[in-house]
């Protein structure tokens, strides 16, 4: 059997994981039982978790054959005020620090805010302050990748181009890409088609090579929207996400990775999406 170029799994431990062990380690043997093989650690509040959980965190992945990322806690923002990017700079590192103790490569943060500023001029401020952090981490023997998240809504940081901006300034920085968030951004319902995500995959090629198309994050679910972009994650069945043709792109461009369902239907549709993907990619 031909392995697969992606590993499918959830956003956080799986709905359906049982009360006993519970938490990340049970979340990590449900995920296996499941037959995913991808877990984000959802640390999206806080990072609480000692040395001693994030061994056992990491041996049990290491048990089940499952691969661990890191969802870091939504309060970052790169384009903080001064006296505040201390705190968001904290919630990164200690993420990247806990996750790297626990096995995981990839940590994920949502980039932050424009703050009604021009993009251009708020990439000045955080490409700087993300450099330190990845210079931090290397200097401490910590090589996970940090990968600023693809955002819904126009007024957040996270575009494609500033997430791609961000990975070609820094050695260690990879975008994180929400094709749903992507769709919903612009509130016109584009970025929901064959050739528009053939353009997104041949951007990210452009700009990071070919290799960084073999090892993409990518997050998806439906999702709601609106004229200001995301509202809520949707079941891909209540949603008008047409995530077949976008496998259909991955496909094509001979893309691969990790794909995180954040679907209200966590691993119901984790599995659709990776028996979907399963049909596309079969050699025909």
């Amino acid at each position: 059997m031909t392995k697969s170029p992606f590993l499918f799994g959830t956003v956080g431990s799986p709905i359906s994981t049982p009360k006993n062990p519970g938490g990340t380690v049970g979340g990590i043997e449900r995920t296996a039982d499941l037959g995913l093989g991808v877990l984000e650690l959802a640390w999206v509040q806080s990072v609480r978790v000692g040395e001693e959980k994030c061994k056992e965190i990491k041996a049990t992945a290491e048990e089940n054959g499952i691969s661990l990322s890191v969802h870091a806690p939504y309060f970052i923002n790169l384009n903080a005020m001064a006296d505040e990017w201390p705190k968001s700079r904290k919630r990164l590192m200690d993420a990247a620090h806990y996750g790297n103790l626990a096995g995981a490569t990839d940590i994920i943060f949502h980039p932050g805010s424009y703050f009604m500023q021009p993009p251009a001029e708020v990439l000045k401020v955080a490409v700087p302050r993300l450099r330190e952090c990845v210079k931090e981490l290397r200097d401490a023997g910590n090589p996970v990748t940090l990968r600023p998240e693809t955002m819904g809504k126009s007024a957040m940081l996270g575009s494609l181009d500033d997430a791609l901006i961000m990975s070609t300034e820094i050695e260690g920085v990879a975008p994180c890409i929400d094709f749903a968030h992507l769709h919903a951004r612009p509130g016109d319902g584009s970025g929901n088609s064959y050739d528009e995500w053939i353009a997104m995959l041949k951007q990210v090629k452009k700009a990071l090579g070919s290799s960084a198309l073999k090892n993409l994050h990518i997050h998806l679910s439906g999702i709601e929207y609106g004229p200001k972009g995301e509202k809520n994650h949707l079941p891909l069945s209540e949603a008008d996400l047409k995530y077949k043709d976008l496998f259909q792109a991955l496909a094509d461009m001979k893309c691969g990775g990790r794909i995180l369902c954040e679907s209200p239907k966590m691993e119901d549709d984790a599995l659709v999406m990776q028996k979907a993907w399963g049909k596309i990619a079969k050699p025909k």
